[in-house]
């Protein structure tokens, strides 16, 4: 299974983005999906994270309230919708898929090449 995600582009603050992290060469159904961020000079930061199941998706408390999670498997694509966005969201944004959600990055094992979130004024 390879990886694509996109959606990122540069944001006003208060707007919206929705990145899709699309799946080729096998199925997201079967896998755990999810969204991270890293910002120049800090470390990754789980965002989300939609189960296979579809099930009980986790935010981080940064971005809670404020994102929704959800798959849609007829396009093999998870979206990660950001709302209210802040300019400490800007970030390279990645998916990755593991058997379960879990914070512990390393056990993600296919990751996306990330895009760009640039929010700011």
């Amino acid at each position: 299974v390879q990886l694509q995600a996109s959606g990122g582009g540069w944001v006003q603050p208060g707007g919206s983005l929705r990145l899709s992290c699309a799946a080729s060469g096998g199925t997201l159904a079967a896998y755990a999906v999810g969204w991270f961020r890293q910002a120049p000079g800090k470390e990754r930061e789980g965002v989300s994270c939609i189960s296979n199941r579809n099930d009980n998706p986790y935010f981080a408390n940064s971005v809670k309230g404020r994102s929704t999670i959800s798959r849609d498997n007829a396009k093999n694509t998870v979206y990660l919708q950001m709302n209210s966005l802040k300019p400490e969201d800007t970030s390279v944004y990645y998916c990755a898929t593991a058997r379960t959600c879990t914070a512990v990055a390393k056990l993600f094992d296919i990751w996306g090449q990330g895009t760009l979130v640039t929010v700011s004024s």
